[in-house]
């Protein structure tokens, strides 16, 4: 067995037998265990067995996955350096409208909401629109409108799914990625530039220099002697 396997037999064992693997629906016990495996980070015993019991279950129907994607990618279209499909959006919507039952009844309400207005502007579902009949659809949801306190429900759904989309994209790794954040990245420092010495009419002491690492040898391994001494 290998070792990645074999740890994630043993982080399935630790969540206990009271947890069911089956999904109430069509999950299998391997793809809901590649689910887990993939939430593991961080994760105390606890939180990963609130986790399985939320991957186990489905909360939004087939045909909604279907409306909430494609409502994700018209608000964050595919580009160069990314898509929806990639930073796994939907799944995210999917697992955040369960973690958070406050979002469900927005959300499936949202959904319901543009079904029949579709249906009422167009004759036809969301999902049989055209991308333009779609957009007009979204475009008189897009806003806040001025001097009312309570705004309509087509409009605090778009909020609320435009949210969790940029949310589930840009906290992905392929969103990070977009961003062209980096953190906490070695890198390697010779001090205060030249320019900048001579703009403040200081320079460094050359005695004090070669005291200081020299990053030429940076990755060079030290050696010692049998007595502990250092060698190079």
């Amino acid at each position: 067995m290998e070792r990645r396997e074999s740890i994630k037999a043993m982080m399935l064992g630790s969540f206990g037998t009271g947890l069911l693997l089956q999904s109430c629906l069509d999950t299998s016990p391997q793809q809901l265990q590649e689910k887990i495996w993939k939430y593991q980070y961080g994760r105390t015993p606890k939180e990963a067995a609130h986790d399985q019991k939320l991957l186990g279950q489905q909360f939004f129907e087939k045909n909604e996955m279907k409306l909430i994607t494609r409502l994700a990618n018209l608000i964050l279209p595919p580009h160069e350096n990314g898509s929806i499909e990639e930073a796994e959006v939907p799944g995210f919507i999917e697992f955040i409208a369960k973690d958070i039952p406050s979002l469900q009844k927005p959300l499936k309400t949202g959904l319901k909401w543009l079904e029949q207005e579709s249906k009422q502007q167009f004759g036809k579902a969301f999902l049989d629109c055209i991308e333009t009949q779609q957009k007009s659809i979204l475009d008189s949801i897009a806003y806040e409108l001025e001097d009312v306190e309570e705004q309509p429900d087509g409009i605090v759904f778009f909020s609320l799914m435009r949210d969790l989309v940029v949310t589930g994209y840009f906290t992905s790794a392929v969103g990070l990625k977009d961003l062209g954040y980096q953190g906490n990245s070695p890198n390697v420092w010779n001090g205060v530039p030249d320019e900048v010495l001579k703009d403040h009419d200081v320079a460094y002491d050359e005695a004090w220099l070669a005291k200081c690492i020299d990053q030429n040898h940076r990755n060079d391994v030290a050696k010692w002697d049998e007595n502990g001494n250092l060698l190079s």
